[in-house]
């Protein structure tokens, strides 16, 4: 087991004019699960590829343990990498796919076996090994390629989108598998997904992505409470964080007819600016008595049981201004009589507000 580090790694793609991933500055424990997270092109599979061998690196450094990797090839640099599409040799059984890796390397055929079992048992594949891949579910094949990994005891798990092939249902479970394996295991991890959720729930921290640029380092929590500017804000957490932009006025931040409380020193990091931008976790709307809260047109209800989800927009607006206004969402924890196409009253809670600047993005509150 190995840290790895990652110093400037930049990688330009040819006929390229901007950077797949600049300057990426990351340092992964030993031991640690590090989830790489962000939309579709922000650089996070690249960053991955890069560890692993398969992308060049065009500036800066890349570091297994106290070994510098950054020019070495893919077999020398002890890792084992989990793919989306399994990359299952269809003609072996299950107990040949996992150990033909460790066949290349000509480790004994009884080490091999043993290794393979000791894996199987982890895995719960005892009774797949004679099977070939066309005879298992999509969550068996995956299985099986963790087991293919596991079976080499390498340095570093790197995982790319493991789980996008799975239906929902199965993706929860075996998200919760990987996290258990790799606490069990104590092997440093770098996991790549496009899904916010499942960031969250599996990763000791979380590296949000975009445009090739590291936005965010921090712990699943501390992303959720304390985002450092408006992207992490709007990409993390589900349903995301109400963004609203609303005039600058004396006590706080005017959106529509109410004016939410800021306090002077926030206000005052904002200085020169008109307008900033307030972010509201659904669950931190609260029903407002009278005509205190911000006023919004509901234009759906949905019933949860536990809890019901209001979707709608701030009140007051024409049709075709509605067409352009960013969707509030409120989390209500009790049952309240709320019904679509009707105008509410929601107050956000004060303590839990965010407010970032229009200028920069960054957060100020």
């Amino acid at each position: 087991m190995a840290a790895v580090s990652f110093k400037d790694a930049t990688r330009v793609y040819p006929g390229s004019d901007h950077p797949a991933v600049d300057k990426l500055n990351l340092e992964i424990g030993d031991g640690e699960f590090m989830v790489l997270v962000g939309p579709s092109g922000c650089g996070k599979s690249t960053s991955l590829r890069m560890l692993a061998g398969l992308e060049e690196v065009n500036a800066g450094s890349i570091n297994i343990g106290d070994r510098d990797v950054t020019d070495l090839p893919p077999k020398d640099r002890d890792i084992a990498m989990v793919f989306q599409n399994y990359a299952l040799y269809p003609h072996m059984t299950v107990a040949d796919n996992m150990g033909f890796a460790l066949k290349m390397q000509n480790v004994a055929k009884d080490e091999r076996e043993k290794r393979v079992l000791e894996a199987a048992k982890l895995l719960g594949l005892e009774d797949f090994l004679s099977r070939k891949p066309k005879a298992l579910s999509g969550g068996q094949r995956q299985r099986v390629a963790m087991g293919r990994a596991i079976v080499r005891q390498p340095q570093v798990f790197l995982m790319d989108e493991p789980l996008s092939n799975l239906d929902a249902k199965l993706r929860v479970s075996t998200r919760t598998q990987i996290a258990a394996l790799q606490t069990r295991l104590g092997v440093t991890t770098v996991y790549v997904t496009h899904d916010q959720v499942e960031a969250m729930t599996m990763g000791d921290r979380v590296a949000v992505m975009k445009d090739g640029v590291l936005q965010q380092v921090d712990s699943p929590l501390a992303l959720y409470d304390k985002p450092r500017n408006l992207f992490v804000a709007g990409f993390i957490g589900s349903p995301a964080m109400n963004l609203l932009s609303g005039k600058v006025v004396d006590g706080g931040v005017q959106i529509g007819d109410y004016v939410v409380p800021v306090s002077r020193e926030i206000l005052a990091k904002a200085a020169g600016e008109d307008e900033i931008t307030l972010g509201i976790r659904p669950e931190n709307f609260v029903p407002a008595p009278g005509n205190d809260g911000i006023a919004i047109d509901i234009a759906v209800v949905e019933e949860l049981g536990a809890d019901s989800y209001l979707y709608g927009t701030r009140a007051g607006l024409s049709d075709e201004e509605k067409l352009n206004a960013p969707q509030l969402v409120a989390r209500l924890q009790s049952r309240h009589p709320m019904t679509a196409n009707q105008t509410v009253r929601l107050q956000p809670v004060t303590e839990a507000l965010h407010v970032f600047s229009n200028k920069t993005g960054d957060r100020i509150s």
